[in-house]
């Protein structure tokens, strides 16, 4: 694993140095395992900032950023060189958000947290919002073909047209489409990045695409900087990404570019139906979708999220519920019931025996309807994506930019 606090960034005195205590490759057994490739146990977050070397975040950042339930219920609860992004931010300064997706499957309830948030903090203050689409790694990591990958492709891009980011200060790359900027731009990452790095932070890569990918991902998330200059970049990612944000951070640390690290966010996962986890696109009926219907969200709700009621009406009534194991209760928490007030009243409730499993789960279901009926109308107003879809890209100035920033020069 790259040695991360032997290195610092020297335009950034405040900047906190990354301290890694063990490769994730290597992780010690704490009866959990989380990689940008795999995550399983139950998850002690606490041990986990230990694990990466994160910073939890402080009371007075979260009030520093713009108000949102998942901030100010510490669902995004760390981070990294969250200080000079919040001071460039409400500065009025140049600053940027990076935050993308894998295509390999329809988009889920869980992406809801991380795009949700990077459009609050868009309209908040102005954010630059890179997203990138790795359809390239999918291919790499996942047993589909190009032709899978790119259904998804489209039907994600639609899905994040849907959440109405300002075009003007957003732009969507997807890899292999935008392959004229991506690899140059990652070749010379690439070398920046040993081998052994790649080794200790995901292990042995099970093919070169994947040994290469950290490079392309480097690229994704340095990309505004080359565009619009060196400022502070927030990378707002589930904790499993984690990896990917301090291999770029020992790149930019060494100076060879004219880049700052970027600094991070990370939040925990939204658990998956069943029980703790991360929502997966793979688990099917425990995986309520974007798509999903009211009727569709309800079943999935009320067959298969985890109660944490008693093994009967009168033990509930008795000794309560536990809101803290609950998924329904999580799900409200997590996103979903953005009334304070009212989140606590379910909580109370739910742990005196008041409020009951089942009406727990009907609560649930019906605001996890609502806000999915209000993303599916804004993308059934959408028109084809060939004509939605050109504001949101790259310039061919910005290209030009970018690919001069590390030194490459077009035909």
């Amino acid at each position: 694993m790259t040695d991360d606090h032997t290195t610092t960034d020297v335009s950034n005195a405040n900047d906190t140095t990354d301290s890694t205590h063990t490769s994730d490759a290597n992780a010690p057994d704490d009866g959990f395992n989380v990689t940008p490739y795999a995550v399983s146990g139950t998850i002690d977050y606490e041990k986990l900032l230990d694990r990466f070397g994160a910073d939890r975040l402080t009371p007075e950042q979260v009030r520093r950023f713009p108000d949102h339930p998942i901030l100010r219920r510490g669902i995004y609860y760390a981070g990294r060189s969250v200080d000079s992004y919040l001071d460039a931010a409400t500065g009025g300064k140049t600053h940027s958000i990076v935050t993308g997706i894998g295509p390999s499957g329809p988009m889920h309830v869980g992406h809801l947290l991380v795009f949700t948030l990077a459009k609050r903090l868009q309209d908040a203050t102005g954010a630059t919002v890179y997203i990138p689409l790795s359809d390239d790694e999918k291919y790499y990591a996942k047993e589909l073909d190009y032709a899978e990958i790119g259904s998804y492709t489209r039907e994600n891009l639609r899905d994040l047209l849907a959440f109405g980011f300002d075009p003007d200060r957003t732009r969507i790359v997807v890899d292999t489409a935008d392959a004229d900027v991506v690899y140059p731009v990652a070749s010379a990452f690439a070398k920046h990045i040993t081998q052994s790095t790649v080794d200790a932070t995901y292990g042995e890569p099970e093919n070169v695409g994947l040994s290469f990918y950290p490079a392309v991902q480097t690229a994704h998330l340095l990309l505004p900087q080359l565009v619009h200059g060196e400022h502070p970049t927030l990378v707002p990612v589930a904790v499993d990404q984690d990896p990917h944000v301090r291999v770029c951070r020992d790149v930019a640390a060494k100076r060879r570019f004219p880049v700052r690290k970027p600094g991070a966010l990370l939040g925990k996962f939204l658990p998956d139906l069943t029980g703790p986890g991360k929502m997966s696109t793979s688990e099917g009926d425990a995986t309520i979708f974007l798509d999903d219907d009211a009727e569709t969200v309800r079943e999935k709700v009320l067959t298969h999220a985890y109660s944490g009621g008693r093994n009967s009406l009168e033990a509930h009534r008795e000794h309560g519920g536990d809101p803290e194991v609950d998924v329904s209760f999580q799900f409200c928490r997590f996103f979903f019931e953005p009334d304070d007030d009212e989140l606590a009243r379910l909580e109370r409730e739910y742990r005196s025996g008041e409020l009951l499993s089942g009406e727990l789960k009907e609560h649930a279901a019906d605001r996890i309807a609502a806000v999915l009926t209000t993303h599916q109308q804004r993308k059934a107003e959408l028109g084809p994506l060939e004509e939605e879809l050109p504001p949101y890209r790259l310039t061919a100035e910005e290209r030009r930019r970018a690919l001069a920033a590390v030194g490459i020069e077009g035909l």
